[in-house]
């Protein structure tokens, strides 16, 4: 089973790594440019400084599944005061199936949980069978779908629709366990 912890500066590179296999494995050749694009922007304004970006902010995390090497990641936004953003959910290939999405989901909600948050929200793009089966047998659900037009580091834009999920919490009080 693979080892869920919190993300180190040395794992910077597998995380960066990860990402984009994961993105290369989904991106359809049409939009291979705008897949690029994307990857480009979130490597540079969040995966390249993931101390920055989830750990500068109260209520944030990134954590990583290990397995040897770096096999899977997630990270938790604050949208609000109440409500997490579930972010960068992946699993190598290899790794996929195993349970190892679920518990770092189950990671991710405990987070929320204690920071207070009673509602932890998610958006995925329609190229992503596998994750909204995950989400939805998880106990989110679809709150809405969207065409995306623009990139930004959080969306491919591209036209693709972008489905959003969300799921109420339990909330605890205390914020920041690591796992």
């Amino acid at each position: 089973m693979a080892l869920i912890r919190a993300y180190r500066e040395a794992d910077r590179q597998a995380v960066i790594g990860l990402f984009q296999e994961f993105m290369a494995e989904l991106t359809p050749p049409h939009l291979k440019s705008e897949f690029e694009a994307y990857v480009d922007t979130a490597v540079r304004e969040e995966l390249s400084r993931i101390e920055a970006y989830y750990f500068g902010k109260p209520g944030q995390g990134f954590w990583v599944a290990e397995f040897g090497d770096v096999v899977g990641m997630v990270g938790i936004e604050r949208r609000s005061s109440r409500q997490g953003e579930l972010r960068r959910m992946a699993v190598a290939p290899a790794h996929r199936r195993c349970g190892i999405g679920r518990n770092l989901l189950r990671v991710a909600e405990l987070f929320c949980r204690e920071c207070g948050y009673d509602t932890i929200v998610l958006s995925t793009s329609e190229l992503q069978v596998a994750a909204m089966g995950l989400y939805q047998a998880s106990g989110y659900r679809l709150v809405r779908s969207e065409t995306a037009p623009a990139q930004s580091h959080k969306s491919v834009g591209a036209g693709l629709t972008r489905h959003h999920y969300e799921k109420f919490l339990d909330a605890d009080t205390s914020c920041g366990s690591q796992v």
